[in-house]
C-alpha cells in the first residue's frame, strides 16, 4: 500500500448472523482524488462496504483501510479523513441548521468553524436557512443539510450514498456542481447511485458489486468499451410498414416514419441490420448510432453475473 491509496480493501468479508454473507472476500483500491462509482443493485453489499469504512458495521475479516488507517483499530484517525452523506434523512429535530453544523464541528474538535460553514451553507443555498428549525426544513433541504454535516472537518474522503435521491433537478445540478470541484481541490469522492447518468458523468472508474463480490472494476470508458449494445435510429421517406420478424423484436420505439432499434452487435451485426432494413418498401433517409451508455454496460455486466 501506498500513500496515493485513499482506500485500502483487502479480502474484506462481513457475514450476518442469519448466515447471509453480504460481501465475499471484496478487494479494492480507490486512489487519492479520484471520483469513483461504487454501483450495483439493491442487496449487492455497496451499503455494506460503506457501513464498514464509516465504523458502524464490524467486518468478520479482510483488511478496511482510510489512507493507511484501520478503520477498526485506529478509529479515531479513520473517522477523521471520511464523511459520509447517508441514504437516510436522519438529522436532529430540536437544533436550527447552524446548530446542527456546530454541533458536527464539536465532534471533530472544530471550535472556530464558522467560516467553512458559512461557505458549506452558501454553496448548498442553505444560508437563508441558517436559523430554521431542522424539522421545519423539506426533504430537499434536510438532504443538503446532511451533505454540509458530512463536510464539516473537510475530509479527503467523501462518501456520497444515494445523495439525490428524491431530491429536485435544482439541488441536482447544484450538489454536482459543488462536489465536482471539491474533488478537483484534491479531495476523493466516491458515489452509490441508481441513476447511471451521475455515475457516467462524473466518475473516472467504476466498481459495480453484485452478490457481495466485485464483478467489473474498471474505468467508464473501458466498460463501455466492453458493451456491445448500440440504439440505431432510422428514419424513412415513408412508412416503412411490417417490420421482418428478426427486425421487430429489437425495436424499442417506432413514430410516424422513424423505427428505433437496440442492437447486440454481437448476435446482430449491424451490416445484417442494415441489409434488412433496406429490403424493406420505404428509402432510408437517416441512420443515428448511438453507443452504449453506462446502462447498457451495467445491465451486460450484471447478466453476466447472474
Amino acid at each position: 500500500m501506498t500513500d496515493s491509496l485513499a482506500i485500502h480493501i483487502a479480502g474484506l468479508r462481513k457475514a450476518y448472523g442469519s448466515g447471509h454473507l453480504a460481501l465475499a472476500d471484496v478487494d479494492l483500491d480507490v486512489h487519492a482524488g479520484e471520483f469513483f462509482g461504487l454501483l450495483g443493485p439493491n442487496g449487492a453489499g455497496k451499503s455494506s462496504l460503506i457501513n464498514i469504512l464509516a465504523g458502524t458495521v464490524r467486518r468478520s475479516s479482510g483488511v478496511a483501510e482510510i489512507f493507511g488507517f484501520d478503520v477498526e483499530r485506529d478509529f479515531r484517525q479513520s473517522r477523521q479523513l471520511l464523511g459520509v452523506v447517508p441514504q437516510e434523512l436522519a438529522y436532529d429535530p430540536f437544533f436550527t441548521v447552524r446548530e446542527f453544523l456546530r454541533m458536527q464541528s464539536g465532534y471533530f474538535g472544530l471550535r472556530h468553524n464558522d467560516d467553512w460553514l458559512d461557505e458549506l451553507m452558501a454553496e448548498l443555498d442553505l444560508t437563508d436557512k441558517a436559523n430554521a428549525n431542522l424539522r421545519a426544513l423539506s426533504g430537499g433541504m434536510k438532504r443538503r443539510v446532511l451533505i454540509a454535516q458530512a463536510l464539516v472537518h473537510r475530509p479527503p474522503v467523501v462518501v456520497l450514498d444515494e445523495p439525490t435521491a428524491g431530491v429536485d433537478v435544482e439541488l441536482r445540478q447544484g450538489l454536482w456542481r459543488f462536489v465536482r470541484r471539491y474533488n478537483e481541490e484534491g479531495h476523493t469522492v466516491i458515489l452509490t447511485t441508481h441513476y447511471l447518468e451521475e455515475a457516467e458523468e462524473l466518475c473516472q472508474r467504476i466498481a459495480i458489486l453484485q452478490q457481495g463480490r466485485i464483478v467489473a472494476l474498471d474505468s467508464k470508458d473501458e466498460l463501455l468499451r466492453a458493451s456491445s449494445w448500440r440504439v440505431l435510429t432510422v428514419t424513412f421517406d415513408r412508412d416503412p410498414g411490417t417490420l421482418p420478424p428478426e427486425l421487430a423484436e429489437l425495436m424499442t420505439g417506432a413514430a410516424e416514419n422513424t423505427r428505433v432499434l437496440r442492437i447486440d452487435a454481437q448476435t446482430n451485426p449491424l451490416g445484417d441490420v442494415l441489409a434488412q432494413l433496406q429490403t424493406l418498401p420505404a428509402q432510408i433517409l437517416d441512420l443515428h448510432l448511438q453507443e452504449p451508455r453506462l446502462e447498457d454496460a451495467f445491465t451486460d455486466i450484471l447478466g453476466q453475473g447472474r
